[in-house]
C-alpha cells in the first residue's frame, strides 16, 4: 500500500495540473472549464492508483484495466462537448482537451510527475500558442454574421452565393427582406481572416453594403 502522503501528493499534482488547463478554457469562454477539468484529473488519478493497488492487493494483474476503462469512459464525457449547431460543429478542440486532461491525471496517479508536467505544458501550448499560429497564418475560421444590401435588389442573393460559390463557403440561416427597391441579405458562414478581406472586397466592388460581425454562442 502506498503512504497516505504519497497519495495525496499525486492527487494534489493532478488537480492542480487540472486547475491549470481549466483556467485556459475558462479565460476563453469555453465548455470544460476548472471545476471540470479539476474532477477529470482527479478521477483519473485515483482510478489509476486504485487499479494499481488492487493489482498489489489481490496479485491479479488484470485489475490494471480499470486505467484502461477510463479511456473508454472519457469519450462519453468529451462527446457531450461537441455541438452540431447551424451548419457549424463546435467543441472539437475542449473534447480533445478533457481527453488528455484524463491522460494527464492517470499519470500524475502512477507517480510520473514530469510526464504529467510536460503533458499539461504541451497542451497549454496547443490550446494558447497554436492559436496565435493559426490567428498569424490566418487559418482560423469563425462563424460570422453577414448582412449584405443593395439597391439591385434583383441580383443581390445571385450575387452573394456566387461570390462564396467561389470561395466554397456554404451559407446558413439564409433570410431575405425587401423594401421598395432596396433588399437586405442576412446569413451565417464560417470564414477565416484572410476569406473575410476577400469577401468585402468582392462585395464592395459590386457596390453592396456589407456588414458583419461575429455569431455569439452559448458557453458553459
Amino acid at each position: 500500500m502506498l503512504p497516505l502522503t504519497t497519495i495525496l501528493a499525486r492527487l494534489a499534482w493532478a488537480v492542480l495540473l487540472g486547475a491549470l488547463l481549466g483556467l485556459e478554457r475558462n479565460f476563453h469562454r469555453r465548455p470544460a472549464g476548472m471545476r471540470t477539468s479539476f474532477s477529470v484529473c482527479l478521477a483519473s488519478a485515483l482510478f489509476t492508483i486504485i487499479s494499481v493497488e488492487l493489482a498489489k492487493a489481490s496479485g491479479d494483474a488484470s485489475t490494471t484495466r480499470i486505467a484502461s476503462n477510463i479511456v473508454q469512459g472519457i469519450g462519453f464525457l468529451g462527446a457531450g462537448a461537441i455541438i452540431r449547431d447551424r451548419g457549424s460543429v463546435t467543441g472539437l478542440t475542449t473534447a480533445a482537451a478533457i481527453f488528455v486532461a484524463a491522460a494527464i491525471g492517470m499519470a500524475a496517479g502512477a507517480g510520473f510527475y514530469l510526464t504529467s508536467a510536460a503533458g499539461c505544458a504541451f497542451l497549454l501550448f496547443a490550446l494558447l500558442g497554436l492559436t496565435h499560429v493559426e490567428n498569424w497564418l490566418g487559418i482560423k475560421s469563425r462563424s460570422m454574421h453577414f448582412r449584405v444590401e443593395s439597391s439591385q435588389g434583383e441580383h443581390l442573393i445571385d450575387d452573394a452565393h456566387s461570390i462564396f460559390s467561389e470561395m466554397r463557403i456554404p451559407l446558413n440561416e439564409l433570410r431575405v427582406s425587401t423594401e421598395g427597391e432596396r433588399q437586405t441579405v442576412e446569413f451565417e458562414a464560417g470564414v477565416t481572416h484572410r476569406q473575410q478581406q476577400k469577401i468585402f472586397g468582392a462585395l464592395c466592388r459590386r457596390g453592396m453594403n456589407c456588414e458583419m460581425k461575429p455569431v455569439e454562442r452559448p458557453f458553459e
